[in-house]
């Protein structure tokens, strides 16, 4: 639009031009060598305009004919470089389709046609790649990554052919280099990051960290976490040789992190160790208020070693107030009655914890009360059964697999802070099976009273109409005879069988 109003002014302009000097005729007259040229203003005005276009005309002849073998070179070279392209694309298509040959002649007729352009390198490299070829990949990637332009480009390549080679001193080394001359990059960044902390550097991994935040690869939130998982596994490290260092770090990450339980714990262990309980002590206490964890309270309990188990029941019923509906709570608490021999106190807890979260533990800690209070072996194989089958408690899991205790990074996939405090994955299905010699008949013969046996479940049927269940000769006591069982057979007709059991056939059957 702007062109053509610009062609419009200039005809405008030229238009005024010549109706002007239409409007105020003369004559020219030119005398050269003897000669003289009369002519109107007007046929001399269109006369020197021929000429000037004429001028014009011869130049750009000159030009064109001295500027021919150039163009045409020019001409024939875009036409090259049109015909490489056009092979970088179908080779790119091929190696993003897994065309290996079609590829392979894309990469070989696009080098002849560019040279070592970047995009035909990388175009051989990533062929290289998928026909299983890395030391054609690698050197390709070097070319890439010895020109400044494309020098990122080439490292990533690198890096990724040494991960595929299990290099990983390597794959550190080109992730260094990319993220230290570009931070802004993610796969450097977070390659760095990783790589340190599998390796336990977790200083430079800390480092690393804040590169990344400042960068704007990590939101500031999960920065925070990884900072305060990343400085409890320094101070894990440094606990042996270097325990101030190590006590600093484990109280930065309590601060970062008040429900990271481990850097509770390690920091409660380390303040107990320099003498500071008071300290020690509040610390557990925030982290069992933040989510109360059975680690906590075993670290708890050990804040003075010196104190009787009465003392330790008395604290853990401190503990448990402060989080009263939690069934960690009560196991703390049952734990310490247990050792202190406080049976109707763990009784009273278990009995709780039963009816609303019985769980493995919480059978095991009832059959520790059977074993301690009456020594009552069946009950306690009773509830050791029991436990077999109660719903599994929380435990560490990582990447779906079940750890004794907690890492900053995961032995399975190196990922840090992988570590969850959850149930464990579900087994697979089993059936359920009862062995009533064993674990079931020893409750039974422990009953005083039919009375009592009678509100134990139903776990056998009853015998057919057509059947007899005979009675079983019972061996004298302190006698290593094994008892003898009757074979079962069907009643006569008129017969009308054995009365019931008593607590002896009972116990002999």
């Amino acid at each position: 639009m702007i062109r053509l109003l610009i062609f419009l002014a200039i005809v405008f302009l030229l238009s005024l031009g010549f109706v002007w000097l239409v409007d105020r005729p003369g004559d020219v007259l030119l005398t050269w060598q003897g000669y003289e040229i009369e002519t109107s203003l007007m046929a001399a005005v269109i006369a020197l305009i021929a000429i000037f276009i004429a001028l014009a005309l011869l130049v750009w002849l000159v030009r064109l004919i001295l500027h021919a073998p150039g163009n045409v070179r020019r001409a024939l070279t875009a036409r090259k470089r049109d015909r490489g392209y056009r092979s970088l694309t179908r080779g790119m298509i091929a190696v993003g389709a897994g065309d290996t040959d079609g590829a392979r002649r894309a990469a070989s007729e696009a080098r002849k046609l560019l040279g070592d352009d970047p995009l035909v390198m990388l175009l051989a490299a990533q062929t290289a790649q998928i026909t299983g070829d890395p030391s054609a990949a690698r050197s390709n990637f070097e070319q890439l990554a010895d020109n400044p332009d494309t020098r990122i480009l080439g490292l990533h390549g690198l890096f990724v052919e040494a991960e595929r080679q299990a290099e990983p001193a390597a794959a550190l080394h080109f992730a260094e280099e990319a993220h230290h001359l570009a931070p802004q990059i993610p796969w450097a960044g977070q390659a760095v990051f990783d790589y340190r902390a599998r390796g336990g550097d977790f200083a430079g991994a800390l480092d690393t960290l804040a590169a990344n935040e400042r960068a704007g690869l990590i939101a500031r939130d999960r920065a925070v976490r990884l900072r305060a998982v990343l400085l409890t596994g320094k101070a894990m490290e440094l606990e042996g040789g270097e325990p101030d260092e190590a006590r600093t770090a484990a109280l930065e990450a309590c601060k970062l992190a008040a429900d990271l339980v481990p850097a509770a714990v390690l920091a409660a262990r380390l303040l107990t160790r320099a003498g500071d309980l008071r300290r020690a002590t509040r610390i557990l206490e925030t982290a069992w208020k933040t989510g109360p964890h059975p680690d906590l309270a075993e670290a708890y309990a050990a804040v003075r070693p010196g104190d009787s188990a009465l003392d330790r029941l008395a604290r853990m019923r401190k503990l448990a107030a402060l989080q009263p509906g939690s069934a960690e709570s009560g196991i703390a608490v049952a734990h310490a009655a247990i050792a202190a021999r406080d049976w109707p106190l763990a009784r009273e807890t278990l009995d709780g914890l039963l009816r609303a979260h019985p769980s493995e533990r919480v059978c095991l800690l009832m059959a520790d009360v059977e074993e301690g209070e009456h020594g009552d072996i069946g009950r306690v194989r009773a509830w050791v059964a029991r436990a077999h089958y109660a719903p599994p408690d929380a435990v560490w899991t990582a990447d779906g697999e079940v750890f004794d205790a907690w890492a900053p990074v995961s032995p399975v996939t190196g990922r840090v802070d992988a570590f969850e405090w959850k149930p464990p994955p579900a087994p697979t299905p089993r059936p359920r099976a009862i062995d009533l010699a064993g674990d079931l008949a020893e409750v039974a013969e422990d009953v005083p009273d039919a009375g009592e046996a009678a509100d134990a479940p139903a776990l056998i049927a009853a015998p057919a109409d057509d059947t007899e269940v005979t009675e079983a000769p019972t061996t004298p006591a302190g006698s290593d005879a094994p008892t003898e069982v009757e074979p079962v057979t069907p009643p006569p007709p008129d017969d009308p069988g054995p009365g019931p059991l008593t607590d002896d056939e009972r116990r002999g059957g």
